[in-house]
């Protein structure tokens, strides 16, 4: 295993789509993978009364692949993260059900939503998208398609996801952008983090190393943060930068492009 494979920077002994990062050498050509293997992934059919391309006119209950509609249901909006959003349908409690708000606007038809997962009005998203158990878009976030999201995961309210993946228990809670980026477990980012994917001058995005440049095949990337990764507000990552496991970044800095080894504390 090389300092820059996958399993270098995640723990993927339980992630659901470890396959993304499978035989490959380096951690970013799971992002080079990302757009062909959601291309092939099995995604639940919304029924035809869940309207596309404008706000749900009323909260819809998904259930194992059925949607439900949500008249003279009792909703818990607890910390669904936590297995708290709670639904009681007809004296029903619904276990699993996920409930996606009135408000909420769905484009397009591929989307494949977990248990327990919670949409909230306002929210945007484009598919395809995947979104594991417990997970929440919260009010105001854009989720601009291939957006790969684990397990206990929060997008955060007016926090813009594009070509991304989420492992499980990643969290952008608040004013965040991550283009062509990958958040490891447990990474948290600081409100207003920034993760740029698109070089001023253009061209390839090459991620710098000690034993030189490495070439990705990107012209857009952004970040890749390793598992419980951390970043404070207002912090900006450039192009092709690599954060290594329990690595800090401190608030309103600027982070270099290139490879960052596990436990770097970045101040400026």
């Amino acid at each position: 295993m090389t300092s820059y494979a996958a399993e270098a920077f995640f723990d993927l002994g339980e992630f659901a789509h470890r396959d993304l990062f499978a035989e490959q050498s380096y951690v970013w050509e799971g992002l080079v993978a990302l757009k062909s293997y959601m291309d092939a992934a099995a995604y639940q059919e919304l029924p035809a009364w869940v309207p596309r391309a404008v706000p749900l006119p009323e909260t819809v209950i998904c259930l194992e692949g059925v949607c439900l509609k949500a008249t003279g249901a009792v909703i818990d909006y607890g910390d669904a993260t936590k297995g708290k959003l709670a639904v009681v349908k007809d004296g029903q409690r619904l276990p699993g059900a996920s409930v996606l708000m009135a408000g909420a606007v769905l484009v397009g038809e591929r989307f494949r939503i977990g248990r327990g997962v919670l949409v909230e009005s306002g929210a945007f998203l484009q598919g395809p998208v995947v979104l594991g158990d417990h997970t929440v878009v919260r009010q105001g976030a854009y989720l601009r398609g291939y957006c790969l999201v684990g397990r206990r995961c929060v997008v955060g309210h007016v926090t813009e996801v594009k070509h991304a993946v989420f492992l499980d228990d990643a969290k952008a809670g608040h004013f965040a952008y991550l283009g062509d980026s990958i958040l490891g477990n447990g990474v948290n980012l600081g409100a207003g983090t920034k993760l740029a994917n698109l070089r001023f001058v253009g061209g390839e995005v090459q991620v710098k190393t000690v034993e030189g440049l490495r070439s990705t095949g990107l012209k857009k990337m952004g970040a890749i943060l390793g598992d419980r990764v951390q970043t404070g507000c207002n912090s900006v990552t450039n192009p092709g930068t690599l954060l290594g496991q329990d690595s800090l970044v401190l608030p309103c800095v600027t982070v270099r492009s290139g490879y960052h080894p596990g436990h770097s504390v970045i101040r400026s």
